[in-house]
Order: structure tokens, then sequence, then C-alpha cells
């Protein structure tokens, strides 16, 4: 029990002591109008069809921001995404982060046959392995923590989460703060991975 306070708590203050990225506040109305090239995969309002490409609606809008601001210096790899931000200015993440923060996130359904797996790892993390509970950074209903760009998973695609957690534990994505991410997958099994990402795809 111990050995999982200390491992959370370091995670708290490696996430607030993070890079900034852009995160000023942008205007929601202008990223409205900038969104237009975004909708083709994320959605209008931000609930993307595919469940490859991530939901953007209700996401904190600071953290959408470092994300975009990663993907344009590279600290984020992703060939789709590189082309699409190489022409945005920070007010332009802005804008656009703020668009989609303030759009309301569409929740899915769970696996059923996965959600006691998921939930057990989510709230309660595996003591054996040193996997922390989920909850402990991204809140019991998944709502994440936007001062410490601990992003809201509540609703979002499984098949995206378990590939962002594939990534993490491979190493192919980078840009978590104090490696928090890559150290929590690189302790998790397929089926934890794949049940948590069940799991967190019904939360709310």
């Amino acid at each position: 029990m111990k050995k999982y306070l200390i491992v959370v708590t370091a995670f708290f203050v490696f996430g607030l002591g993070g890079p900034a990225g852009a995160s000023e506040a942008g205007s929601s109305e202008a990223g409205k109008v900038k969104s237009t090239e975004c909708a083709a995969c994320h959605g209008v309002d931000g609930n993307s069809m595919n469940p490859e490409w991530p939901k953007l609606a209700g996401q904190h809008p600071n953290y959408l921001a470092k994300q975009l601001a990663n993907f344009k210096d590279g600290e984020r790899q992703n060939a789709t995404m590189a082309p699409m931000v190489e022409k945005l200015t920070p007010e332009d993440m802005a804008d656009l982060a703020a668009y989609f923060g303030t759009q309301n996130t569409k929740i899915g359904m769970a696996d059923e046959t996965k959600v006691e797996l998921g939930e057990m790892v989510y709230r309660g993390g595996n003591t054996s392995t040193g996997v922390p509970a989920c909850a402990g950074c991204h809140g019991p209903t998944g709502m994440g923590n936007p001062e410490a760009k601990f992003p809201r998973l509540s609703g979002q695609h499984a098949k995206y989460v378990a590939v962002q957690l594939y990534e993490f534990r491979k190493g192919g994505r980078a840009n978590d703060a104090g490696k928090m991410m890559r150290n929590v997958a690189l302790h998790m099994t397929d089926d934890e991975i794949d049940a948590v990402a069940q799991y967190i795809q019904g939360l709310k």
C-alpha cells in the first residue's frame, strides 16, 4: 500500500511540472470557425465516428493545446496530425482547444465481458505488479485533472485508448511528463489494457 501511494503521489508531482505547451485561454467562437478541417476526422462536435481517432469533445483545453503543440514540435509523432498542425499558431491551438472543450462528449458502450477487470484496474490498479489505479490521476469518473494536464478519459473510444496505452508501453509515444504513462503501461498486461480501455469507453 505504501509503495502504491508513493507512486501515485510522484505522478501528481511530475504531472504538475509538465511542459506548458500552448495553454493560454482561447476563443471557442474562433475555434469553431477554424475547426472545419478537424471535423473530417474528429467530427463537427468533436465526437469522432472512427474509434481509431480520439473524441475531442469535452476534453480539457490546456491538454488539447499541449497535444497540438507536441504534434507540431515533433515531441508526439503522428503522420496524419503532423501536416494538419504545421501552420497552426499558438493562438489557433488555443482557439481549437477552447471550442472542442465546450462540446459534449458522447459516452459509448463498454464490452460487458471486460468491465469487471477494467473497473478493478481503473479503480484499484494492480498492486502485485506495480500498476497504480487510473482513478488516482484521472478521477473516479474519468474527468481528469486540467491543472495537471491529466486528460479526461470518460467516454473515449476503447480502441483509441488501447492503442495509446500500447504505444506508451513500447515507448512509441513519449510526451508524458515524467514518463508517468510509460511507467504505468510498462507493467500492464494486454488483457488489462484492453479491459481498462473498454471500461473507460462506458465511463461517465
